[in-house]
């Protein structure tokens, strides 16, 4: 009878004990006001890639307005699936028109 009650009261204390670690609140963290690291320095040429970026983000609306139009064709026809993906496919490779 006394081990189960050893046993007993220790098993109670490990569950108060975590409970009561779970609920401490975590060390605040500040930041430091002000940075002593340097500026970075400015650049004076363009990156290789500038064109590339420009020539998609040009074409992203495009591309996103005939997407919803093909997924709005699509709900039009109630499509699920794997006709709703193929249906999609086909529509934006011909520009949004079925």
């Amino acid at each position: 009878m006394r081990l189960v009650a050893t046993l007993a009261a220790s098993a109670i204390l490990a569950f108060v004990g975590t409970s009561a670690m779970a609920q401490t609140a975590a060390p605040a963290t500040t930041a430091p006001a002000t940075t002593t690291a340097p500026a970075a320095p400015a650049t004076t040429t363009a990156p290789a890639n500038t064109m590339m970026k420009k020539s998609t983000t040009a074409t992203t609306p495009a591309k996103t307005a005939i997407s919803k139009a093909c997924s709005t064709q699509a709900d039009a026809k109630g499509l699920h699936g794997k006709e709703r993906h193929k249906f999609r496919s086909d529509c934006k490779k011909n520009g949004g028109k079925v």
